[in-house]
């Protein structure tokens, strides 16, 4: 989990949810927004939904395992932002199962251009 480049402030994290594009399903939604910096960033969200602090700990680890599988695949994702929002869904899968799901909606995300706005 090496050189794992993290947003922090809430307006990156707002920018993603304002003008990126995104895709939802239902474990997991992703958002993506071009940055300026040249590397990938992402973000991990989970909400009270998910659960009690032990189970979106878990869904955090889980996202975080599953995006480090995958992310050696989209040499195309320098110098974007991808924020990670978790379902209640997500805590009856393991991460090889999320890097199928995640893997489809960054692809779906990054064959359609215009993708679908807020």
């Amino acid at each position: 989990m090496r050189n794992l480049i993290s947003l922090r402030l809430n307006k990156e994290f707002k920018r993603a949810y304002f003008q990126g594009k995104f895709r939802s399903g239902p474990a997991l939604v992703t958002y993506l927004v071009k940055n300026r910096t040249g590397v990938t960033r992402v973000g991990i969200t989970t909400g009270k939904k998910v659960g009690n602090a032990c189970c979106r700990s878990r869904a955090r680890r889980i996202i975080r395992a599953a995006w480090v599988s995958i992310r050696e695949e989209f040499p195309q994702l320098k110098g974007y932002d991808l924020v990670f929002l978790a379902r209640t869904p997500i805590l009856e899968m393991k991460s090889t199962q999320l890097a199928v799901v995640m893997k489809k909606q960054i692809q779906w995300l990054l064959k359609n251009k215009n993708g679908k706005k807020k």
